[in-house]
């Protein structure tokens, strides 16, 4: 029997049995082996009594001293008996367990493990098993596994089936070489799949799932390292460096920092280089992305090419254009503007332009990817906020090209463990460096209690001549949920700024051209105080606004939080951002009290995936089933970065050669660039 067999092989496996896998996909023997326990309970030695800890599962040892009572309820049997050994008394429960009352003997000593509750105030031992002095010890230092399990299907058969598969499967074969194995030490791959089961003790368990993680995340780095390979083609747009783009730099009324300069001269490098390029720029708020971008364009047309730019929302497109406008239409560059809320006759118009060369850039939403949108000669795609586009959408963009260099940039930083798996596709470019003239934004975690405090501030600053941002979480009252909602609250905070402020109100359910309208207005400086749902959280560009006060900010993510503190500070000014809670509780204030103490995105972007876990980082993993099996991004970071170096080692033939023994794992790593690909 191998990894490729059916379920139904394995000795023991009916027809019912294999029925109750198949709902957990289990088809196959490799399946099963492969359906790691989602737990163990681990044995540990007996504890006093006057040590117990609540919430965890723990053993005693004691004397029965008083005779145990059955209560009955309506629909429980509930028999109370009470433990005692040199160090106290404890109190044991069983719910519909009549028939101990037959088994437990007044005086007699007993060792018994369960969970410890409370009731009352005093500890608890629930639904304790019952051991003999050498059953236990037998159990005492062993990890038995914990599987997840559908219904029908019990711990104890899946435990079962599985130590059958194990001892008759003869696929279990080693395959990565001795020279990896040794350079990373780790175990060999049967001894890792026996021991991810059933370990003897946790070190064993340790040791096998390093060497099973490191097998998921080296096969996804060679993955990425053959997509790679695939991407990396000649390009017909090889630029030449030109003094014009130098003599627009020193125009700026601002140096380039050395962050932007850097990223520039890798950009440069590619364009120029005679390759695709394939490259992301990472970097915090207010970093100056925007700038870098506009150099990549100006020099693709003064190398008589054209570019694009294609941003997530029709006012980030509204505001790049206005800026290309201004810095690059001064200099003869012609660019367009392409989103869904034209008119059908300035859409026809633009596509006409486009298609004529007559546009050197353009601008726009999804409207660009439309099958009648043509380009003369694309030799650039930019795509602004990078994890807002799936990967079908970015290349229907470049489709449009023959072969046009790909640009990605995302203001969500993202640690670089993260950014491996994400974009390991792509070149990588860190922007970790903020203007001069930028001072830290001042932060503060407040209750609900501080709001007049907060308003008689935002009147200062609008005094001043600032604006104001509020950022709530609906857009309409919800009954079941009591948050701030942004139509209600605007009519509210009309009446308390009566006379001093102007207030409107943004969110997702309005016409794109009332989002226009309402962005204009505010960018004019027409409007003082702009209530906002998250729409506004991507790249809006206000550097008058010094104010960000968040409604019941603890529902909402870290990453989440930072792109929205960055609306300010965008000035010369001193920003503030006012984190309010509306639910009081440790775990909420710890979170917030993380942003309120850096404004550093990617230290909280490493906070904030320690918090939230790898599948639950502002959703930019696969959806679907999770990547991975057993790898966690944060917890193994050490051996992403060594999976990383191992599969720069070798070419993908070469990686390939390792799996052929294995059919599975060869069907694993095509599994993975079909991910890479989606």
């Amino acid at each position: 029997m191998n990894y490729n067999d059916s379920v139904r092989k394995i000795k023991g496996v009916g027809e019912k049995a294999e029925n109750y896998l198949h709902k957990l996909n289990i088809i196959q023997v490799g399946d099963l082996l492969e359906h790691y326990p989602r737990d163990y309970d681990e044995f540990k030695e007996l504890v006093p009594i006057s040590e117990l800890q609540e919430g965890k599962v723990m053993a005693v040892e004691g004397v029965l001293r008083r005779k145990p009572s059955v209560k009955n309820t309506s629909n429980l049997k509930i028999i109370t008996a009470f433990l005692e050994d040199e160090t106290g008394v404890l109190q044991i429960t069983w719910f519909n367990m009549p028939f101990l009352m037959n088994q437990l003997r007044l005086g007699t000593r007993y060792i018994m493990r369960g969970k410890i509750g409370r009731h009352n105030g005093k500890l608890v031992l629930e639904q304790p098993k019952l051991y003999s002095k050498n059953e236990f010890y037998k159990k005492v230092g062993k990890m038995l596994p914990i599987y997840p399990l559908t219904a029908g299907l019990t711990n104890h058969q899946m435990t079962k089936v599985i130590q059958t598969a194990l001892s008759e499967c003869e696929g279990i074969l080693e395959f990565l070489p001795q020279e990896i194995r040794k350079r990373n030490d780790l175990v060999g791959y049967k001894k890792a799949v026996q021991d991810i089961h059933f370990p003897k003790n946790r070190v064993d368990f340790i040791k096998a799932r390093k060497r099973l993680v490191f097998d998921e995340l080296f096969l996804y780095q060679a993955a990425l390292r053959a997509i790679r390979f695939q991407n990396d083609q000649k390009s017909c747009h090889v630029m030449i460096e030109k003094k014009e783009v130098e003599e627009f730099v020193e125009s700026l009324p601002f140096a380039l920092t050395g962050a932007q300069r850097r990223v520039y001269d890798e950009i440069l490098a590619d364009l120029s280089g005679g390759c695709v390029m394939n490259r992301l720029v990472q970097g915090d708020v207010g970093s100056g992305k925007t700038v870098v971008a506009v150099l990549a364009l100006y020099l693709t047309v003064c190398n008589g090419s054209q570019g694009a730019f294609m941003v997530p929302t029709e006012v980030l497109a509204l505001q790049h254009y206005a800026s290309l406008q201004n810095m690059l239409g001064v200099l003869g560059v012609r660019v367009g503007l392409l989103i869904g809320s034209l008119t059908a006759k300035q859409k026809r118009e633009g596509k006409e332009k486009l298609a004529s060369g007559e546009w050197d850039i353009v601008v726009g939403t999804h409207a660009i990817l439309q099958d009648n949108v043509e380009f003369q000669d694309l030799a650039l795609v930019i795509t602004d906020e990078q994890h807002r586009f799936g990967v079908r959408q970015r290349e229907v963009l470049s489709e449009k090209g023959e072969a046009p260099h790909i640009l990605a940039m995302s203001a969500t930083p993202i640690p670089r463990t993260l950014a491996l798996v994400l974009y390991g596709d792509m070149d990588l470019s860190v922007m970790d460096e903020l203007p001069a003239n930028r001072l830290p934004i001042k932060n503060c975690v407040v209750g609900t209690d501080y709001r007049p405090n907060a308003y008689r501030f935002m009147k200062e600053q609008i005094e001043k001549g600032h604006q104001v941002y509020i950022i709530c979480p609906m857009v309409e009252e919800n009954e079941d949920v009591e948050l701030e909602s942004v139509t209600l609250y605007t009519e509210q905070l009309r009446q308390i700024f009566r006379g001093m402020a102007v207030v409107d109100s943004l969110h997702g359910k309005m016409k794109p051209a009332q989002k226009n309208e309402v962005m204009e207005r505010f960018g004019a400086g027409e409007t003082n105080i702009l209530v906002s749902t998250t729409v506004i959280e991507v790249g809006i560009d206000v550097p008058n606004a010094t104010v960000m006060m968040i409604e019941n900010a603890e529902r909402f993510g870290l990453a989440g939080l930072h792109q929205l503190r960055g609306r300010v500070g965008r000035g010369e000014a001193q920003s503030y951002c006012i984190l309010m809670y509306g639910n009081d509780t440790k775990e909420g204030k710890e979170r917030l009290s993380i942003l309120a103490s850096s404004n550093d995105g990617f230290h909280i972007a490493r906070e904030d995936l320690r918090l939230r876990g790898q599948g639950d980082f502002f959703g930019v993993l696969q959806s679907g089933d999770k990547l991975f099996k057993l790898a966690d991004i944060y917890e193994d970071a050490k051996l992403l970065q060594a999976a990383n170096e191992e599969a720069k080692r070798y070419d993908f033939h070469e990686i390939s050669r390792f799996y052929a023994r294995n059919r599975r794992l060869s069907e694993k790593l095509e599994h993975y660039m079909g991910k890479v690909s989606l």
